[in-house]
């Protein structure tokens, strides 16, 4: 088993809700933010560019929650799901998790666990916000894992916070509501690995055929990366 919180569901739909806490992401007495319903553009067009084709195979970094099983089975795709952030906090822990995140046996734990698929196993992946909880090192090993599990002209949504003055962020529950709409659940507060302008984010992904950017009203930066 590749990850002790994946689920691979089929086209049927099933499949039981898990949701979590995560304990690098305690508020501490912080109130969370409200619940946010937020229209994206990004999510818009990875949906758009896979409408006309079914028995996709997608990854979702969210976790398995009922929402996006079943919006995406619904498509007629198939969903590995992963919560990414969770296996983090369970990896690396709390309050010195970006420190464990130097430890090479816990990289390579966590590396096998939520990322150790075979190449080109994925049409698509939902990646979330998940990425900018790393530090510069795992987050550059991480990318290029997907570069390499992604199959050629796919594509992989990502979101980054955008203000960098800003010394935590918060950690979002992401369900899909439709084609361009999410819904927001707040799950507590965490320290930003690394900010990101456009050009570094080109840098990043720079095996990658293409970097697109999404204009938003908000602190978040969606991207589309094209394998």
């Amino acid at each position: 088993m590749l990850g002790r919180l994946r689920s691979l569901l089929g086209g049927s739909g099933s499949g039981a809700s898990r949701e979590s806490a995560t304990g690098f992401g305690a508020s501490h007495g912080r109130p969370l933010p409200p619940e946010q319903v937020r229209q994206s553009n990004g999510l818009d067009q990875f949906f758009g560019s896979i409408r006309d084709r079914t028995g996709l195979n997608l990854l979702d970094f969210a976790g398995a929650n009922q929402s996006n099983v079943s919006y995406i089975t619904s498509m007629g795709h198939r969903l590995s799901s992963e919560d990414f952030v969770r296996s983090l906090e369970l990896t690396f822990g709390g309050a010195e998790m970006m420190e464990n995140q130097s430890n090479p046996q816990l990289v390579d734990q966590f590396l096998q666990e939520n990322l150790g698929f075979p190449y080109d196993s994925f049409d698509g992946a939902l990646v979330w916000d998940s990425l900018q909880f790393l530090s510069p090192h795992l987050l550059q090993i991480a990318v290029d894992r997907l570069f390499d599990t992604l199959r050629p002209d796919s594509q992989l949504l990502a979101f980054f916070h955008s203000d960098e003055k800003v010394k935590q962020i918060p950690i979002y529950n992401y369900r899909i509501s439709d084609h361009k709409t999410l819904l927001l659940q707040p799950r507590g507060w965490a320290t930003c690995g690394v900010f990101f302008n456009n050009r570094a984010l080109e840098k990043l992904f720079h095996r990658f055929k293409s970097v697109k950017f999404f204009l938003t009203k908000d602190n978040l930066r969606e991207i589309i990366v094209r394998r």
